[in-house]
């Protein structure tokens, strides 16, 4: 397919300026919808052939997702598009001054394998209600989702408008050949270095979600059971296969056994079984592999127990860990777990500190004044206290990361800003200007300017 003649056509059709139409952006944002919906079980199917989701889990961690983000925008499109006044400085009287949030124009989302349906579909969502044409090319990694997705939106929606490219690392390269006005990549740093590369060569703003190794830290003064049952349940959902995972725990050593005992009673209790509900498989082959070689028969502490033909890695935890260990130079994306302890708490944050900026980051304590430690001496994209993952769900925080864990961010009206342009405008009168800043130049003007301005 020659994706060159689909970008020209998007880029035209934005010219026309019918994107900026408000009504218009929120009618195909309602038609998505109904598109989505209509066709959940044809999403649900996919996704299972892909990697065993359940209809729960893709219901709640991908399609929800999705609608709640078009919703958020067919109820506050409006207000998020609408011109803001800003002050007007006195060099300027007499004038008023607005910022006019305005699209960027044809836009490239390129989606990953881990959410499929949420890391390609919300991003689009965002690209569409600030008003951009946009081209979506989902990770060719989970095959059957990115089919799926091409066949709903391509059948449903106008391919100058919206429009899904299907294909692998090629196809991938040709689209970033073109000079697209923006450009949002979720993957890995190592792709998104790649894609920045490309985009640097065009000038294209870019939004990277990345990812990287996200600590959980456990005090003494935590609620054990509360922390080991929401670490388990993030650590483990999609089968650890998600960026903002716990990636390992810190754990203080005085409570280091009867901690890692709350671990083991929930995962146990939770039954990540093979083909149940609540657990998934690895993507693919290659990823099974290179997270079974994670795992040291030393150390493990629950689990470990593996099978290729399914592609099932039981929850596995580690302890013994050391800093040095392979688990520990890699983001394992995937379900282990390795335990590390401390014995002070801001060494323990110093010693987080000195590794690349992670995507997340999660403490569990009740102490105040290690919380304000936490947040002040370590940089994240974004996190929670006394839980992990769920702050990506709050359409009133931005998600986005840091340094090697990403640049920029979105959600709600940050994904509507990521993907517009403020433009500055001043509005001056045409009566009643002094003619300070204009020649000749005196030192009496000279005087009024340093006392004025």
């Amino acid at each position: 397919m020659n994706f060159q003649d689909i970008f020209i056509e998007q880029k035209e059709f934005f010219n026309s300026q019918k994107t900026k139409s408000l009504n218009f952006r929120k009618m195909y944002l309602e038609k998505l919808k109904e598109v989505i919906q209509k066709n959940e079980d044809l999403l649900y199917e996919a996704i299972y052939k892909d990697f065993g989701k359940s209809k729960f889990d893709t219901y709640t961690t991908e399609i929800s997702f999705v609608i709640k983000d078009i919703d958020y925008f067919l109820k506050n499109l409006k207000s998020l598009a609408k011109p803001k006044k800003v002050r007007t400085n006195l060099a300027n009287q007499l004038g008023s001054s607005r910022i006019y949030p305005e699209p960027l124009g044809c836009a490239l989302v390129i989606g990953a394998w881990n959410y499929p349906y949420q890391l390609s579909l919300s991003p689009v969502v965002a690209a569409l209600a600030a008003g951009n044409t946009c081209i979506l090319k989902p990770s060719e990694i989970a095959e059957n989702t990115m089919k799926a997705m091409s066949k709903i939106i391509n059948e449903n929606f106008p391919r100058e408008y919206l429009f899904v490219a299907e294909g692998g690392v090629e196809e991938t390269t040709e689209i970033l050949k073109l000079k697209f006005d923006k450009i949002f990549f979720t993957g890995s740093p190592k792709v998104g270095q790649i894609v920045y590369e490309a985009a640097a060569k065009n000038l294209t703003p870019v939004t990277l979600e990345l990812g990287g190794k996200s600590p959980a830290i456990v005090t003494s003064s935590a609620d054990f059971e509360v922390a080991a049952k929401r670490i388990v349940w993030g650590k483990f959902l999609n089968a650890g296969q998600t960026c903002v995972a716990p990636d390992y725990i810190l754990v203080d050593e005085k409570v280091k056994d009867s901690f890692m005992d709350s671990l083991k009673s929930f995962i146990q209790k939770f039954d990540y079984q093979p083909d149940s509900e609540q657990y998934t498989k690895i993507i693919n082959q290659r990823n099974f592999e290179r997270l079974r070689k994670l795992i040291d028969p030393e150390k493990i502490f629950v689990g470990g127990k593996t099978d290729a033909s399914n592609r099932y890695i039981e929850p596995t935890i580690l302890h013994n860990v050391s800093w040095d260990d392979a688990v520990m130079k890699e983001e394992i994306f995937g379900p282990i777990l390795p335990i590390l302890t401390f014995t002070n708490f801001n060494e323990a944050l110093m010693q987080i500190a000195n590794y690349e900026k992670p995507l997340s980051a999660y403490l569990f304590t009740d102490n105040s004044e290690e919380k304000e430690s936490f947040i002040a001496k370590i940089s994240f994209g974004g996190g929670c206290i006394n839980d992990v993952v769920m702050h990506l769900s709050n359409d009133y925080l931005p998600f986005g990361g840091v340094g090697n864990s990403g640049i920029g961010n979105y959600h709600g009206k940050y994904g509507f800003e990521a993907f517009s342009h403020q433009k500055a405008v001043l509005d001056r009168l045409t009566w009643g200007e002094p003619d300070i800043k204009y020649p000749p130049y005196t030192d009496k003007k000279l005087n009024i300017i340093k006392k004025f301005l």
